[in-house]
C-alpha cells in the first residue's frame, strides 16, 4: 500500500524546482530593490554602512602640510568682541607672513569693515598667498571681502547629505557669469604650484579636472551608495584622514600672541577659522555618532581635511574614491540575492540558516571594507538586502509549500489510512518518497482485535451485494468509536477489525501506556452499546442478530513499513499483536454478552481500578507455550 502511496503522493503535488523558485525570488527581489533605490530611499543605509567603514579605517598621521587656527571661546572672551576687528586679523596675518606659507586660508567672514585697521587689513588681502571666503547658497550670499582679488575667493560652502552628514568635496560650482573654486581648491593648487602642479584638462576627458596624474572624477547621481544626489557643481565624495588631530591646531591667541615655531608655518598651508561652538560653524561627519561630547567637526577642520584629500591625490599619496558601473552594481545585488535564495532553498534547520546567514553577511561586509580600503565605494546596504529578503521569501514559500504540501498529502492517504498513521507518514515522508517505506518504531501499546462472531453463518442468508452495505455500516460504526477513543484502525480482516492504541507515538511513560489501555477498554465498552443499538435497528430491517468478541492486550511492538517494494503497509508486530488476537478467539463457546471483552493482565495492571472484571484464570492461548492471567471487562465502575 505504501509504494503506491508513495507514487500517488509524487503524482499529486505539483512540484516547482529549486532552481526556479530561487531564480523568480532573486528576479523579484533584485527588481523591486532597484526600483526602491533610483528613488533614492536606500541612500540612508549605504550612507550608514559607508559612515561604519570610515570610522573602521585606520587612522593617518596629522598632515604636516597644514595649521589649524581656530577661533575658540576662549579667544572671544579674551577679544571681548566679535567679529574681531580688522586690526586683529591684520596683526596675525602679519606675523604669519613673515615666516612665508605658502597659503593663508581666512575661513572668516570679512564683507563689512570692522574697525579700526580696515586699511591695513585690505592691504593684507591682496597678498597672493592669502584666500579669503564668500557663501554661494543663494544671490544674497554672502559676499568676498571687498579688497580681495577674484582669483583669490572661495566657496566655503559644504554640502550636506539628507541626514546632516558631510561626506562630499564641493570643488567648483557655476554662476551665469562665471566659475567659483572652493576656498580648499583655491588652498590647494597655491601649494602645488611650486610643485609644478596646476589644473589641467583629464585625457579621460576634457571636461575633468586634473592634477598631476589624478583625474578629479565628479560625483554623477548614482556614484555608490548615492542615488537621487543633487550632483549641481563638481563634487567629489570626502575622504577624511581621522576623527582627531587632522593636522597641528593651535588657538587664535596663541598665534597672535604666543611663542610660534617658524617650522610651523614654513611653506605650510595655514587655515584660520572658527571652532567655538557658540559661533555654530560645525557639523555632523561619519565620525560624530563615536564622539564624545560635542559630536561635530568645525568647518575650518573639514576645509582641512578638503585641503589635504586634494594634496594627496594630487601628488599621488591616497587616491579617490572610483565606484562601479550601474552594471556591475546590478550584478553584484543579484549575486547576493542568489545566495539569499540558496541559503533559504537548501537549508531548513534554523541554526544552519542562521549560521549560514552570518557567514555571508562578514563575506559581503569584508568585501565591502576591503573595497573600501583601496578607495572603491562598494554598495553593502541594497545587496545585504536582497540577501535577507530572498532569503525570507524563500523560506516562507518552503514554509507555505511544506503547508500545502501536507494538506495534499494528507488528504491523499486519508483515503487510504487513518489520520494517525497518515501523520506518520507525513513526518516519515523523506524516507517514504525516497525508500519507499518507513523505518521500525520500537513502543508499548495496545492492542484491540475485534471478530464477528458467526459470521459465516451469517454470510449464507445474504446477497453479496446486502452483506457488504450491511458490514461497511458496522464497521463504519465501529471505526468512528476507535477514532473518538484516539485509536487508529489498523486493518481490516473480513468480519473483524484490528485497532491499536498508542501509535505512530513513542509511549514510554507508565501515564502514556495506561491511558491508552483506559481508551482502548472504554472503545471495547462503547463498540458494546454500539452493538446493542445495531441489533436494535437490525431486528426492525430483519437482520441477524450478531455478536462480537473482542481481545485487548498491552505491551511493546514495533511498528513501521510492512511488506516489499510491490505491497508495503503500516505495521504492527510483536508477540503482544500475537496474544491481543488470541484472546479474542480463546474460549469461543463462552460467550456471556453480546459483546464479549477480555483483557489480560498485562492491561489490567493499567486500568487503574475503573473497570468491573471478573477473572477466568490461567488460560492456555493457542501458540503461546506460557498460561496468561485473562479477565473478562464487564463495565465502567460506578
Amino acid at each position: 500500500m505504501l509504494s503506491r502511496l508513495a507514487q500517488q503522493i509524487e503524482h499529486s503535488v505539483p512540484d516547482l524546482t529549486g532552481l526556479k523558485i530561487v531564480t523568480l525570488t532573486v528576479l523579484s527581489v533584485s527588481l523591486t530593490l532597484l526600483g526602491i533605490r533610483e528613488t533614492g530611499y536606500l541612500n540612508s543605509p549605504e550612507q550608514v554602512l559607508y559612515d561604519q567603514m570610515v570610522r573602521w579605517s585606520p587612522e593617518a598621521e596629522p598632515d604636516p602640510r597644514l595649521l589649524i587656527i581656530s577661533v575658540t571661546e576662549e579667544d572671544l572672551r579674551n577679544q571681548e568682541k566679535w567679529p574681531f576687528s580688522d586690526q586683529v586679523i591684520t596683526q596675525l596675518l602679519q606675523r604669519l607672513q613673515a615666516y612665508n606659507p605658502r597659503a593663508i586660508g581666512l575661513d572668516l567672514y570679512r564683507d563689512f569693515p570692522v574697525e579700526p585697521g580696515h586699511n591695513d587689513l585690505k592691504l593684507e588681502l591682496q597678498r597672493p598667498n592669502v584666500i579669503t571666503i564668500r557663501n554661494i547658497d543663494d544671490l544674497a550670499g554672502t559676499p568676498a571681502p571687498p579688497a580681495s582679488p577674484p582669483e583669490q575667493v572661495g566657496f566655503n560652502n559644504i554640502p550636506v547629505d539628507l541626514d546632516n552628514v558631510v561626506r562630499r568635496n564641493l570643488l567648483f560650482a557655476e554662476t551665469p557669469d562665471e566659475v567659483l573654486f572652493s576656498f580648499s581648491l583655491r588652498l590647494a593648487l597655491l601649494y602645488l604650484a611650486p610643485e609644478g602642479i596646476s589644473p589641467q584638462n583629464s585625457d579621460l576627458n576634457p571636461n575633468y579636472l586634473q592634477l598631476g596624474n589624478t583625474t578629479f572624477i565628479p560625483l554623477a547621481p548614482h556614484s555608490g551608495g548615492y542615488h537621487q544626489l543633487d550632483d549641481s557643481g563638481y563634487q567629489i565624495l570626502l575622504t577624511y584622514r581621522s576623527p582627531h588631530a587632522i593636522a597641528r591646531e593651535i588657538t587664535f591667541t596663541e598665534a597672535l600672541l604666543g611663542p610660534l615655531d617658524p617650522q610651523w608655518v614654513q611653506d605650510k598651508v595655514v587655515l584660520i577659522g572658527s571652532s567655538a561652538p557658540s559661533l555654530q560653524d560645525r557639523f555632523f561627519t561619519p565620525y560624530s555618532p563615536t564622539l564624545a561630547g560635542n559630536t561635530k567637526m568645525p568647518g575650518v577642520v573639514i576645509h582641512s581635511h578638503m585641503v589635504s584629500q586634494l594634496l594627496d591625490a594630487a601628488l599621488g599619496i591616497r587616491p579617490l574614491f572610483q565606484f562601479w558601473p550601474d552594471a556591475l552594481e546590478i550584478a553584484w545585488l543579484l549575486a547576493w540575492s542568489t545566495v539569499g535564495g540558496v541559503i533559504g532553498w537548501w537549508f531548513r534547520h534554523p541554526l544552519a540558516i542562521a549560521l549560514s546567514l552570518g557567514i555571508s553577511g562578514l563575506i559581503l561586509i569584508g568585501i565591502g571594507f576591503g573595497g573600501f580600503l583601496i578607495a572603491l565605494w562598494i554598495p553593502l546596504a541594497t545587496p545585504a538586502f536582497g540577501l535577507i529578503f530572498t532569503l525570507i521569501m524563500v523560506i516562507t514559500y518552503q514554509s507555505y509549500d511544506d503547508n500545502r504540501r501536507q494538506k495534499i498529502v494528507m488528504k491523499l492517504l486519508g483515503q487510504n489510512t487513518s489520520p494517525e498513521i497518515a501523520e506518520a507518514l507525513w513526518r516519515g515522508r523523506d524516507h517514504l518518497l525516497k525508500a519507499g517505506k518507513l523505518p521500525g518504531i520500537r513502543l508499548t501499546a495496545t492492542m484491540l482485535f475485534l471478530d464477528i462472531k458467526g459470521f459465516s453463518t451469517i454470510s449464507e442468508k445474504m446477497s453479496p451485494e446486502e452483506l457488504l452495505d450491511w458490514l461497511n455500516e458496522l464497521l463504519g460504526d465501529i471505526t468512528h468509536e476507535v477514532l473518538a477513543k484516539q485509536g487508529i484502525v489498523n486493518k481490516f480482516t473480513g468480519d473483524g477489525v484490528m485497532a491499536v492504541f498508542g501509535v505512530p507515538m513513542t509511549r514510554t511513560h507508565h501515564t502514556e501506556i495506561a491511558l491508552d489501555a483506559q481508551r482502548a477498554v472504554h472503545c471495547a465498552l462503547g463498540i458494546s452499546q454500539l452493538l446493542d443499538r445495531f441489533n436494535q435497528w437490525g431486528r426492525q430491517k430483519n437482520l441477524p442478530h450478531i455478536q462480537m468478541r473482542i481481545g485487548i492486550f498491552t505491551g511493546p511492538v514495533v511498528v513501521g513499513s510492512l511488506g516489499g517494494k510491490d505491497r508495503l503497509e503500516y505495521g504492527v508486530l510483536g508477540d503482544s499483536v500475537n496474544t491481543a488476537a488470541r484472546l479474542e478467539s480463546c474460549e469461543k463457546e463462552r460467550q456471556p454478552t453480546d459483546c464479549r471483552i477480555l483483557i489480560a493482565d498485562k492491561t489490567l495492571v493499567y486500568l487503574d481500578n475503573q473497570f468491573e472484571v471478573e477473572s477466568w484464570g490461567l488460560l492456555a492461548l493457542k501458540g503461546k507455550e506460557q498460561m496468561v492471567e485473562v479477565y473478562r471487562v464487564k463495565g465502567n465502575r460506578e
